[in-house]
């Protein structure tokens, strides 16, 4: 369930968490707990992991509310700071395994009757299997829509290691989906 504040009441929300209100705290949690985890579950290896991710990612919400500039979108502030988060935790966890563009042989592109044949909670399994440094690219291209450039200077990495990642998740995806196809 998705609730629209109007700007006052927003206005109103945020002061009271710049003011450590746990009431306020908690509304903002909650009607943002949906969307944000959908986020965290597509960075991470697994639930768990999901809503350590979401959990982090809320403290430094909290923590920073006092900078949040009204009239702003609040809802895509709090998305940046939790796939900030998401990215962070990356860092923490895999230092940088980088692959060569040069060993891959071509771009593989998804199936897409294979891929139709798929719920959402089924896609996003196959998402978690990928390995961190893939999942991580691809969530950030693909569903966030960052340029290679961008996915470059955020990880320190090479474009062209951001490309050879994409590619290499788009094509172990690709034998995942075909693997559960054929089951």
């Amino acid at each position: 369930m998705e609730v629209v504040l109007g700007l006052q009441e927003e206005t109103c929300l945020v002061e009271a968490c710049v003011r450590e209100e746990r009431w306020a705290q908690q509304r903002l949690y909650e009607e943002n707990y949906g969307r944000m985890m959908s986020i965290c579950l597509r960075y991470a290896s697994h639930e768990e992991e999901a809503l350590d991710l979401l959990h982090e990612g809320f403290i430094k919400v909290f923590r920073y509310i006092g900078r949040y500039k009204p009239g702003t979108s609040l809802q895509a502030w709090i998305r940046t700071i939790i796939v900030n988060t998401c990215i962070d935790a990356y860092r923490r966890q895999v230092r940088r395994r980088t692959e060569d563009l040069d060993q891959v042989q071509g771009l593989a592109t998804l199936d897409d009757s294979a891929l139709e044949m798929l719920s959402a909670d089924e896609i996003l399994q196959l998402v978690q299997e990928l390995t961190p440094s893939y999942r991580l690219v691809f969530n950030l291209y693909v569903l966030e829509g960052y340029s290679h450039r961008d996915i470059a200077e955020m990880l320190d990495i090479t474009e062209s290691t951001s490309r050879s990642n994409l590619v290499k998740a788009r094509s172990k995806l690709q034998d995942l989906i075909q693997n559960r196809h054929r089951s």
